[in-house]
């Protein structure tokens, strides 16, 4: 039952398209956080803005532009339902990582825990929101709305497996082709990612970390060292106390 999107940046125009028509079908409002220096809008993902295309011009080599369609990778050791108190982020059964608007007590553990910065906290709604994998569509059988859409089939979606074979045979005829540098972004990344990419640069030039870190490894270590702070700083005020109220006596 596992499903996963392939996005391949070898195919994609950079029409956005897709983001387009996740705001169409979640009923995401009209949002503009765009800036100077770049032709990306948005910014950057936020509650209200699930999928962007990002823009990627590399420094060295000839003048090209290489485009991703990045949304929430849906991985399989998913921080964010790792650090989550309540229960409102969940796994459905065919991978998808989600979150129960309903439970949502808009702590932001979430948010720090993520290493892909895929999850915002939405300050008008006091939630955090991100890519739900359009669940309701794939429930009924249906494509999630960005890859219904996608002009070029550079977003494909289906049974995980499939979508691995067909990234290596997509890789097999790009190396074939001299493109020797594309890679598969998201195979084994924190136990398999639901969101695979392919690349033609290095993931840092799209924003993504080489080797993400699953958040027993980054947020609770962080974690236990500030309460460890925080207790040795209570210790040694109530030793100063004692020492203190011993020297009144």
């Amino acid at each position: 039952m596992a499903k996963a999107f392939l996005t391949d940046t070898t195919r994609c125009i950079g029409c956005r398209g897709c983001q387009v028509a996740c705001k169409e079908w979640n009923g995401l409002p009209a949002e503009s956080n765009a800036f100077r220096g770049t032709y990306e809008n948005p910014r950057e993902l936020t509650a209200r803005s699930w999928r962007k295309v990002k823009f990627v011009e590399p420094d060295l080599g000839p003048v090209r532009w290489s485009f991703l369609s990045d949304s929430c990778k849906h991985c399989t050791q998913a921080s964010c339902l790792t650090v989550c108190p309540t229960g409102a982020i969940y796994r459905t059964e065919w991978g998808a990582v989600v979150v129960n608007d309903g439970r949502c007590n808009g702590c932001r553990y979430c948010v720090a825990a993520c290493p892909f910065k895929v999850v915002d906290f939405d300050a008008a709604r006091g939630r955090v929101a991100k890519c739900t994998f359009c669940h309701d569509r794939v429930a009924q059988g249906l494509s999630p709305a960005c890859a219904e859409v996608c002009p070029t089939g550079a977003i494909l979606f289906g049974e995980r497996p499939d979508m691995l074979s067909r990234a290596q045979t997509r890789l097999d005829d790009l190396w074939d082709a001299g493109t020797t540098q594309a890679r598969l972004y998201g195979e084994t990344e924190l136990a398999g990612l639901h969101n695979l990419s392919i690349l033609t640069e290095s993931p840092e030039a799209y924003g993504l970390p080489r080797e993400p870190r699953h958040c027993v490894s980054t947020v609770f270590p962080g974690s236990l060292w500030s309460v460890g702070a925080a207790a040795a700083v209570g210790l040694a005020a109530l030793i100063a106390f004692r020492e203190r109220t011993a020297e009144e006596g």
